[in-house]
């Protein structure tokens, strides 16, 4: 008999939006007459630009011929990708290396992928509340997590305890779940607190294209020092609708260099490729081909439309939960509003509360960590019909 990873009896017996999705289906099964508003995963109902929608085609056409097609591509990400990335960090100021990006088929598998280049016994910080893969991929690994905490006190912006040695750090900004964005000078903090612990910052940025206010980063390499301690990951299923198409990336800094137990210097970049030509054959072409065209200028003045889209139904939920005096936090620079049960509930009691009343599907707080437990998730992802719809119901029961 083989030995089992026996850490997976570690982690909980369904995955948060499975679960979810078990108790929509059920409910919609024995209520087939009730039309369900479903407000919980994170996925786009916005059509792709038309710049990435001629790209994609045309690498469709390369694949016709036999003077453009194209078989194994390099594991890493075509040039033109690459280089596309790099040129939209140069538009915000910010220098990386097209040799520090790798292409993936999203930032989900990545920050999960990514624990693979660090070993036993590392402390690794992890906000609560927070995106459960960051958690169970560490759980998988047999990993020790260490919380830090998200509160109402702190705007659930936690920042680093400085007597604490730590060796792992994961920071989402804008967050999921609960829209929080750390501002430069709190993140600067977590640069120079990784920096003294000779840390690495795990940096997701897959919400930063909802950032409004220039003053706000949209990056970890913003923050001087950064590339010396942080991989940033970041994808385009928000950016640019392709949560069905599936492309991100991940950026990982030469200047990440660490030494081994033995002396040996070891590069992150250098041991994130070998792992990604081990394991990873590439993202195909027709799907870089159109993710290139999406960091065009033409390509982000059509994505930025339809992230207006989503910001405009993330503000009717706001407002309604303004004028319905409960608290929340989000929806600004983020397309989830997070907030907090009314009349005192759990968040599952509160999913359900909501489904059997209203037929409004959002995301208990609970699945993303014991500081979630009495909050609860919206997203402005549906459409924008359905979102005023939701939100006059919303206004029936509360």
């Amino acid at each position: 008999m083989p030995k089992l990873n026996e850490n997976y009896l570690q982690l909980k017996d369904s995955y948060l939006f499975a679960e979810i999705a078990h108790r929509t289906a059920a409910y919609t099964e024995k209520n087939p007459d009730k039309p369900v508003i479903r407000l919980g995963i994170g996925d786009v109902t916005r059509p792709l630009c038309e710049c990435a929608l001629k790209a994609l085609h045309e690498g469709v056409d390369a694949m016709a011929s036999t003077d453009t097609f194209k078989g194994y591509g390099p594991e890493q990400g075509y040039a033109e990708t690459r280089n596309a990335i790099a040129g939209y960090y140069k538009r915000n100021g910010i220098d990386v290396d097209p040799a520090a990006i790798f292409i993936s088929d999203g930032a989900k598998s990545d920050t999960g992928n990514i624990t693979e280049l660090f070993g036993e016994g590392n402390v690794i910080l992890i906000p609560d509340p927070v995106y459960p893969v960051y958690v169970d991929s560490n759980t998988m690994f047999g990993n020790k997590v260490t919380y830090i905490s998200g509160n109402a006190e702190n705007d659930f912006l936690p920042m680093p305890d400085h007597s604490q040695h730590v060796d792992v750090i994961y920071i989402c900004s804008p967050n999921n779940p609960t829209g929080a964005c750390y501002n430069k000078q709190q993140l600067k903090e977590w640069v120079d607190y990784a920096l003294e612990n000779e840390a690495v910052i795990l940096f997701d940025s897959a919400y930063e294209a909802f950032i409004a206010d220039p003053e706000l980063p949209r990056s970890i390499y913003a923050i001087e020092g950064a590339k010396k301690c942080a991989i940033e990951f970041c994808s385009l299923s928000k950016t640019a609708g392709f949560t069905g198409t599936r492309c991100g990336y991940t950026v990982v800094p030469k200047e990440l260099v660490f030494q081994s137990s033995t002396g040996v210097e070891m590069s992150l970049n250098a041991m994130w490729n070998r792992r990604q030509s081990t394991k990873y054959n590439g993202t195909s072409y027709i799907v870089q081909h159109g993710a290139a065209a999406v960091f065009s200028e033409e390509g982000i003045r059509e994505c930025q439309e339809n992230l207006e889209y989503y910001k405009k139904n993330a503000a009717v939920i706001a407002d309604t939960l303004t004028e319905l005096g409960i608290r929340f936090y989000g929806g600004k620079h983020s397309p989830y509003i997070w907030f907090e049960c009314p009349n005192g509930m759990d968040s599952w009691t509160c999913f359900d509360y909501l489904l059997e009343n209203i037929q409004v599907v959002g995301t208990p707080g609970a699945g993303f960590g014991e500081n979630g437990k009495n909050y609860f998730r919206l997203t402005s992802f549906g459409t924008y019909e359905n979102t005023v719809e939701a939100m006059r119901r919303f206004k029936t029961l509360f």
